[in-house]
């Protein structure tokens, strides 16, 4: 990613689909956080589509160190997965899976043609969907007393945090989202407030 705050993403999911010579290709587009969120998605789509003749893929998830995988599955090497990560990268989107499901027309495509079916289909399914601008964000543990939650609560809003879990009793636990830009000024605050302790998850 060019941009060490942030990334881009989709907003939701969607459906868009391609034909030709009677084959048809339909291309599903999810924002994913995960790689064992993509793999969900990809097993749904397989039952859902268990008479489709191919299910390619391509997701890429993460930020400076993204991992991405591609399928062609049963397609000529090189035909289907690699145009669909083609367009997720010329978009530079990260953390989407995007699945193009083919029902054979019974007319053979040749490789160019099926470079271009796979990637137009991925084109249109990315064009419905809104690409939004996330902050990359660090996880941290929040540890303290029930007396200093608002004091907890005021820097969560300063700096745009994201409260991922909570249990608020007299001693009380809370899992944070932290803006990447912001880690620094907040631990600086964090470290002034007595009774409170807290650890970055990795």
């Amino acid at each position: 990613m060019l941009n060490k705050d942030f990334f881009y993403t989709i907003e939701v999911p969607v459906v868009a689909e391609f034909k030709d010579r009677g084959s048809r290709f339909i291309a599903y587009a999810y924002p994913v956080s995960t790689v064992e969120e993509a793999k969900q998605y990809i097993k749904q789509i397989k039952k859902e589509h268990g008479k489709a003749a191919h299910h390619c893929f391509a997701y890429r998830t993460g930020f400076e160190e993204a991992f991405f995988r591609i399928s062609d599955d049963g397609e000529p090497s090189g035909t289907a997965g690699r145009p669909i990560l083609g367009q997720i990268d010329s978009k530079q989107l990260t953390n989407i899976l995007v699945v193009v499901v083919r029902y054979f027309g019974g007319t053979l495509l040749g490789v160019p043609g099926l470079i271009h079916a796979y990637k137009t289909a991925t084109i249109l399914a990315l064009q419905l969907t809104p690409i939004i601008q996330k902050p990359i964000t660090i996880t941290y543990i929040l540890l303290f007393d029930y007396t200093i939650v608002n004091n907890i609560m005021l820097l969560v809003k300063k700096y745009t945090c994201s409260i991922l879990q909570q249990s608020m009793q007299l001693f009380c636990e809370m899992k944070i989202a932290v803006p990447k830009k912001y880690v620094t000024e907040l631990l600086t605050q964090l470290a002034e407030i007595k009774g409170l302790e807290y650890r970055q998850v990795t």
